[in-house]
This record gives structure tokens, C-alpha cells and sequence, in this order.
């Protein structure tokens, strides 16, 4: 009878040790699927506005809590422009203002990105456009997320506008970069 009862105890411990580590594997498997992650990517058409043919696309990608925005314009008259995330994706008027004013969720003043006396989340900077209209500007950053739900992160739902001046990165709240000449929707 004893010999039976430790065979029994034997015959249950060996099954609980064996369904543990199958938890274990299985739990180990989905930790190392959620590192592996695909990124996640938007691409948005940017349209002419305010009577220009300024067009382009911007290209989000996050990929481990980091987005890269890739932009590339044509038709922009040659020299410095901005270009700027909105609180709107909203790009149906003429001259771009359905996208509201600049992306601030942290209530910050305008300025260079990355000033220690604050700026928008919005506030992406300037590039150049060559002597044939054309214009490209990337940026990393671990501030912005796609589609997370944080509110101070989300790009989803804003819009890119491109304007026709520079920004001066002083002036309160735009950055006096003038005219929106281009407007895009992050949507998915």
C-alpha cells in the first residue's frame, strides 16, 4: 500500500513539475514574440494648400519605443521652410487652418526642439528646399508613439502642415513660419 501512495505521489509530482514548465516555455515564447514586435508604420500624403503645389509624404515607423519620421517634399520654393505636427488631421480647408494650431499636449511654449526652455511636440523644425523645390527632413524620437493612447504621445489623429517661411523658433505660439502650403492627415 505505501509502495502504491508514493508511486501515486511520484506519478502527480513529475505531471505538476512537467505542466509548470510548459507555463514557463510558453510564457518565455510570448515575451520573446513581444520583443519581436513588428513596427508599426503610417504614410501620409501631404496635399497642396493656400494655392501651391506643394506635395510630399511623410513615413512614421515605431520600432522599440522609438519613431522616426521620414519627410520628402516637392514644389516648395527654394530656401528654409517648416514644417510642424497640428492638433487636427483635419486638412479639408483651402489654406490648411482646419488642422488647428501647433501639436502642445504638455502645454509648453514654442521653440526649438529639444530646448530646455520648452517646446511643442509639434515643434519639428526646419529644412531646406534645393534650387528645384525639393526638400527632405527626418527625425528619431522616444516622444511621440503611434497609436499607444497616451495622450502626450499620440501622433494619430494630428496632422503635418508645411509652411512656406522658416521658423524662428522665438516667436510665440507659431514660430512665424507663415503660409501652410501642405497638409497631411496621421491616420490610419
Amino acid at each position: 500500500m505505501k509502495k502504491i501512495s508514493l508511486l501515486v505521489i511520484a506519478v502527480i509530482f513529475s505531471m505538476t513539475s512537467c505542466k509548470n514548465t510548459t507555463k514557463t516555455t510558453e510564457n518565455e515564447t510570448s515575451t520573446t514574440e513581444a520583443k519581436i514586435a513588428e513596427p508599426k508604420t503610417i504614410t501620409v500624403s501631404l496635399e497642396p494648400k493656400s494655392d501651391t503645389n506643394v506635395s510630399g509624404e511623410v513615413v512614421f515607423t515605431e520600432e522599440n519605443g522609438i519613431v522616426t519620421m521620414n519627410a520628402t517634399l516637392s514644389g516648395l520654393a527654394p530656401g528654409e521652410h517648416a514644417i510642424h505636427i497640428h492638433q487636427s488631421s483635419d486638412c479639408s480647408s483651402p489654406d490648411g487652418t482646419s488642422a488647428g494650431g501647433h501639436w502642445n499636449p504638455t502645454n509648453q511654449p514654442h521653440g526649438k526642439w529639444g530646448a530646455e526652455s520648452g517646446f511643442h511636440k509639434g515643434d519639428i523644425g526646419n529644412f531646406i528646399a534645393d534650387e528645384n523645390g525639393n526638400g527632405s527632413i527626418s527625425i528619431s524620437t522616444d516622444e511621440w508613439c503611434i497609436g499607444c493612447g497616451d495622450e502626450t504621445k499620440d501622433i494619430l489623429g494630428k496632422g503635418i502642415i508645411v509652411h512656406a517661411g522658416l521658423d524662428d523658433f522665438t516667436t510665440q505660439p507659431t514660430g512665424d513660419a507663415g503660409g501652410r502650403v501642405s497638409c497631411g492627415g496621421i491616420i490610419k
